[in-house]
């Protein structure tokens, strides 16, 4: 409930004797209004201060440099205890590389004369490239296919396996020399860890970046329709972009602590590019609108310090905290891009409520230059004088009409769009799902794992032992090959490669089942649980983990559905937390929590339609995928929590701010809707299109990405924000403010500011109250 009418009288009259030389001086301040209150009065120290610390931000990041994700932080499981072994004995397992050779015509046999001088002809070809060792012919290592058509020239790459893709080309020219002197005749192509990083590489590196750069001119095309003013709409861009750079140079230094990576880079960039661009774009509209209702610079921008800076740091804690929850999933890149993202929000969150207020006030009315006329013509004819949306008017008009119609029929339509959710399939994503025909090398791929079930890169078992070249030892790698093979795991051949000096064993083991995971991982299984124990498991002394792609995939998705309730729980109760201790009101946090759950719901949904089911899967390019990447789901519950939270606290903020005023429930709903409208829906507009540039790119699983963030903020900011969430507030009615004695122990983060203040000169426009028959 609101202050009782006698108190609010007195508010409004204090304000209005505080009004002029005093503005706002004495009114209550939360920290928002503090630190803006000293960035106007201090303007040209705040731009300076932002600016020293952005450069040396990024200096300190340069200098420090940046330690990336190792392999043996990367994996979790088996896989990074295997790696962790290798690392720390100093062993760099080569690259490995093979080149297919196979009969183009159904006849041609290995056995064949020109089969074997085409085998002959590639393993001088690549020997003559000085980049390769241990070239094995495949009459030698018996890599010849059962039907005989096929055959397996392997090798390994010399130097660095971290810089192998990029040393990797002389040899796939000296490949393609040998493919030209047999074409139509023989099929010979090249495949292997360094080959198809530098494919990828090559065909997705532009691809991302173009991605990346095209993100800041669609949010700058997006804010000049919004503002209509070159001015204004440079200057959230150009605050987001500042705070981008100087995360930058913060995850040099934090990359100390917690290695990153490249994914951690492209989530922070469209994760700060999105939360830069809202909060100085709500900041901003306030500001504009105060002055537009009359009210001089200074107290304007108090104004908008006070409500819309709070709204910010509200916004921008819980996002915090949801970004938070991806640590506890215990993933290296997955906490790096937690670590990477909260980063780039705190950055944004702390420019929005220092120099974004400096700036406006040393612009003051120049931020209206470079004014689009046709813009200008187009933004008046869909608001009226209050800067309040005629269209979201209209519906709103409908929704508090009718509430109990309004959230039947938007509930209906939020539980239609996530009903397929609950079939969803996940699962990591074979080559061939992931970047589909576009690549000649995912041909490449199915070939050699038709003629070679366990494809090119087999199990890896990495033993280390007190003494591996004792005879108990010795025998368990024999006993561990033999019975590999015998169990139906392995049809060979398995390799052994024995470091004497590390006391190390690796093992290579293609798997029964080859790009078919889920035989794979049975195959998998049956190594770790029947064959390693009934071997190795004999040997004091000996640990063996198992490692390789098969694997990694494996122990990744269980870490992943290990990690599912921990980080829910996490983000959940935290939000719910703070939202209770930021709006005083148990309603509210409750509503917030199932609102948000139906917006992750909801784009959970769509995912299933179009990615698994197919619906609509030509519009983006995504025919014959059938799955979810397994990473997905928990990384867009976080990110979609998070995001959604932006919009609720600045509209709940806004509706609370009018019910302090004295305003009806009813009539704060609409207000604060109503006026918000416009700026969440170009925040909303804003990300969705950064979010669809990624929904562009060829590999499945940005794509997926791109298509459940753009779609999931789209409906968040229209028909849970604009139609569900005032119909609920509606119907709740006082109950919306209901805060139980028992948690008034909890700390208060509400930091209220009583009405604004009217100014003394500009006497007050009528209220108009279109909603009180309603």
């Amino acid at each position: 409930m609101g202050p009782p009418p006698l108190t609010r009288g007195i508010i409004v009259a204090d304000h209005r004797r505080t009004q002029g030389s005093q503005g706002t001086a004495n009114r209550p301040r939360g920290v928002a209004a503090r630190v803006g209150g000293w960035s106007v009065r201090h303007r040209w120290a705040a731009v300076g201060i932002w600016v020293l610390f952005v450069v040396l931000a990024m200096a300190a990041g340069s200098a420090a440099g940046t330690k990336e994700v190792k392999s043996s932080d990367e994996m979790p499981g088996e896989v990074g205890r295997s790696e962790k072994i290798l690392e720390d004995a100093g062993i760099d397992e080569p690259v490995g590389e093979t080149v297919l050779v196979q009969g183009a015509k159904p006849g041609t046999k290995a056995t064949a004369p020109e089969f074997r001088e085409a085998v002959d002809q590639v393993m001088r070809a690549v020997r003559k490239t000085g980049g390769v060792t241990a070239v094995t012919s495949p009459y030698e290592s018996k890599t010849i296919s059962k039907d005989g058509r096929s055959a397996l020239v392997q090798f390994k790459m010399r130097g660095d396996p971290e810089t192998a893709g990029d040393r990797v080309q002389p040899v796939q020219d000296a490949v393609e020399g040998v493919q030209e002197q047999h074409k139509g005749e023989l099929v010979v192509e090249e495949i292997g860890g360094a080959s198809m990083e530098k494919t990828f590489d090559d065909a997705f590196g532009k691809d991302f970046k173009q991605a990346e750069l095209s993100a800041v001119p669609v949010a700058f095309g997006i804010l000049l329709i919004a503002f209509g003013a070159l001015v204004a709409a440079l200057l959230p861009v150009l605050l987001a972009v500042t705070a981008i750079v100087a995360t930058m140079g913060l995850m040099g230094l934090v990359s100390h602590l917690q290695p990153m990576g490249e994914t951690a880079n492209s989530v922070m960039l469209l994760v700060g590019l999105a939360v830069g661009v809202d909060y100085c774009l709500f900041y901003l509209r306030r500001e504009r609108e105060e002055r537009e209702a009359g009210r001089d610079g200074r107290t304007a921008l108090e104004i908008a310090a006070a409500t819309s800076g709070r709204a910010v740091l509200v916004s921008g804690v819980t996002v915090i905290v949801a970004m938070c929850g991806l640590l506890f999933t215990g993933l290296a890149d997955f906490k790096a891009m937690g670590v990477a993202s909260l980063m780039a929000v705190a950055v944004a969150m702390i420019g929005s409520v220092t120099v974004l207020p400096a700036l406006l006030s040393l612009l003051g009315h120049r931020v209206e230059k470079g004014r689009v006329p046709f813009l200008n013509r187009l933004k008046r004819g869909r608001s009226n004088g209050n800067g309040e949306s005629r269209v979201w008017r209209a519906v709103l008009t409908r929704v508090l009409r009718r509430p109990k119609m309004a959230v039947v029929a938007s509930a209906g339509v939020l539980a239609a769009i996530a009903l397929p959710a609950l079939g969803m399939n996940t699962q990591e994503l074979t080559l061939d799902q992931e970047f589909g025909d576009s690549l000649p090398i995912v041909k490449t791929y199915e070939r050699v794992n038709a003629a070679f079930p366990g494809g090119s890169d087999p199990a890896e078992v990495v033993v280390k032992a007190d003494d591996i070249g004792s005879a108990a030892t010795q025998k368990a790698i024999k006993d561990f090959r033999a019975q590999a093979i015998s169990t139906g795991a392995s049809r060979g051949p398995i390799e052994v490669t024995v470091y004497d000096k590390e006391n190390i064993a690796v093992i290579d083991v293609p798997l029964v089942g080859g790009s078919d995971q889920a035989k794979a991982e049975k195959s998998l299984n049956t190594l770790r649980d029947e064959v390693r124990p009934a071997t190795f498991g004999k040997v004091d002394g000996v640990d063996a983990p198992i490692g390789g792609q098969v694997a990694g995939s494996k122990d990744f998705n269980d870490q992943l559905v290990g990690a599912v309730v921990p980080v829910f729980a996490f983000v959940v109760v935290f939000a719910f937390l703070l939202m209770l201790m930021c709006f005083r009101s148990l309603t509210i946090a409750i509503t917030s929590i199932v609102l948000n759950l139906l917006s992750v719901g909801a784009a959970y949904g769509i995912l299933t339609m179009v990615f698994q089911h197919g619906w609509g899967a030509g519009l983006v390019g995504a025919e014959g995928v059938g799955a979810i990447v397994s990473w997905l789901p928990l990384f867009l519950f976080v990110i979609l929590f998070g995001l959604s939270m932006d919009y609720h606290v600045f509209v709940v903020s806004r509706i609370r701010e009018a019910r302090m005023q004295g305003r009806t429930t009813k009539d704060s709903i609409a207000h604060g809707v109503i006026t918000t409208a416009g700026v969440v829906t170009s925040a909303a507009v804003i990300m969705v299109g950064v979010f669809a540039i990624f929904g562009t790119l060829s590999m499945q699983s940005m794509k997926q990405m791109g298509v459940g963030l753009a779609t999931a903020v789209l409906i968040d900011a229209t028909l849970i924000r604009g139609v569900l969430l005032p119909a609920v507030m509606a119907l709740l009615g006082d109950r919306n403010w209901y805060f139980p004695k028992a948690l008034r122990w909890l700390p208060d983060l509400a930091h209220d500011e009583p009405a604004a203040p009217v100014p003394a000169q500009v006497p007050p426009k009528p209220e108009r109250v279109p909603y009180q028959q309603v």
